[in-house]
């Protein structure tokens, strides 16, 4: 696995330097400011720039959706597969809008689907197990999840992408998430379990009992979660698609590009990956916060603020491919505008 470079303070030094420079009072374009700074800092210049964007949308299928964890059947997966493949899902109407790509990357959903340009077929198995009553996958096929991610991510940045994003789609993927979270995080399940499609009372107290089971099979297999090796705990609790995700987003940091995370069950795998590699955070943006009360969790811990909320819940990587125009915006900010030297304006 190859090192990721951390971000030079040096360049976040200078850039702020720049930024405090400018012709606007220092701070009053907020976010924007340390978006801003950030870029700067991973590109290596003053002048950041941002061109097309990309979004992998990680799909795979989840045997925990057999204890009645979603709103949805199980077959709604490789369905919106097939819609994201002819277009009409709302990734695909979002990343028109915000110049992006969308490629869609089978690590796990069951069942074969036609050749497509923008599908990346590389299915590790049918579906992970139950996590309630069984291990999700093995390590090696974690780790075969994580290198198609990775390899999904080197295609999109090899065809022009200069920002990218990861999306996930599966039907049972929110409680995988929040047993993957509970567990790096040192949490309990109802601190992270949320209502993921929409479930009612009942079945949002299944979901999190089921939680619990999962996180109690687990720690009787590893001992302290908390304490345990990431890529075990991925194996016992995740998802293949969140082992995907975080391939994308290794992969991304080590060829050095900005990185936006969406909703809960994509933070999960940049979660992850940032404990397999701290250097990651450093390429992290977060694009909103969502309503799973996981979510804000998670943001928390990898010091992450977010760039929007909207009340989103959708998953796909639509809260993150939102946030592109506004960080190609914070790039212009600091490329673009005077300083009060260039200008001939009065400063405070």
């Amino acid at each position: 696995m190859t090192k990721v470079q951390p971000v030079n303070q040096t360049w976040i030094d200078q850039a702020w330097a720049r930024q405090h420079r400018l012709t606007k009072p220092p701070g009053a374009l907020g976010a924007l400011e340390e978006a801003g700074v950030r870029l700067a800092a991973i590109q290596k210049t003053l002048r950041p720039e941002l061109g097309p964007g990309a979004v992998v949308v990680c799909a795979a299928d989840h045997g925990v959706a057999a204890e009645g964890v979603s709103a949805y059947p199980a077959e709604v997966t490789p369905q919106m597969v097939l819609n994201f493949l002819s277009g009409g899902a709302a990734i695909n109407q979002i990343a028109r809008a915000s110049a992006a790509e969308v490629y869609v990357l089978d690590v796990g959903v069951r069942g074969e689907f036609p050749a497509h340009e923008r599908l990346i077929q590389a299915k590790v198995r049918e579906g992970s197990g139950n996590i309630a009553v069984e291990p999700a996958m093995t390590t090696a096929l974690a780790m075969r999840a994580f290198e198609a991610g990775a390899q999904a991510a080197e295609r999109a940045i090899g065809e022009g992408a200069t920002l990218l994003a990861a999306g996930d789609m599966g039907i049972g993927n929110t409680t995988a998430a929040a047993a993957l979270t509970a567990a790096l995080l040192g949490l309990p399940a109802e601190a992270v379990t949320g209502r993921g499609t929409g479930v009612d009372e009942a079945g949002y107290a299944r979901k999190v009992a089921v939680v619990q089971r999962a996180l109690s099979r687990a720690s009787a297999t590893l001992g302290d979660l908390a304490k345990a090796d990431p890529l075990e705990i991925l194996a016992e609790l995740g998802g293949l698609e969140i082992a995907a995700i975080a391939g994308v987003y290794l992969a991304g940091a080590e060829n050095g590009l900005p990185l936006v995370v969406d909703g809960f069950p994509v933070t999960a795998g940049a979660l992850l990956a940032v404990r397999l590699d701290p250097a990651v955070r450093d390429y992290l943006f977060a694009g909103h916060c969502s309503l799973e009360p996981g979510h804000q969790r998670q943001l928390e811990a990898l010091s992450l603020r977010p760039l929007l909320n909207l009340g989103l819940r959708l998953g796909e990587g639509t809260g993150a491919v939102l946030a592109f125009p506004l960080l190609r915006a914070a790039a212009e900010v600091l490329s673009g505008m005077a300083t009060f030297e260039e200008a001939g304006v009065s400063g405070s």
